[in-house]
């Protein structure tokens, strides 16, 4: 599997250098996608159980928001 590719833009000279990430980079990339996907997940379970509980009340968000302002 190949590496995805880091874009190094010096501004000073202007320079633009693509390379692949080091093992190192890699390795953190990919801590930092399951970690982007674990987030996501949780969020969008959230907004689910939220949209569940409004529909069980029979209310919509706007008038859950009147309610708690």
């Amino acid at each position: 599997m190949t590496k995805p590719m880091i874009r190094v833009h010096n501004t000073e000279t202007n320079e633009i250098i693509d390379r692949e990430m080091t093992d190192a980079e890699f390795a953190q990339y990919e801590i930092d996608q399951a970690d982007y996907q674990a987030r996501k997940t949780e969020a969008e379970a959230k907004a689910q159980a939220k949209a569940a509980l409004l529909e069980r009340l029979g209310i919509t968000q706007d008038e859950a928001n009147l309610l708690l302002s």
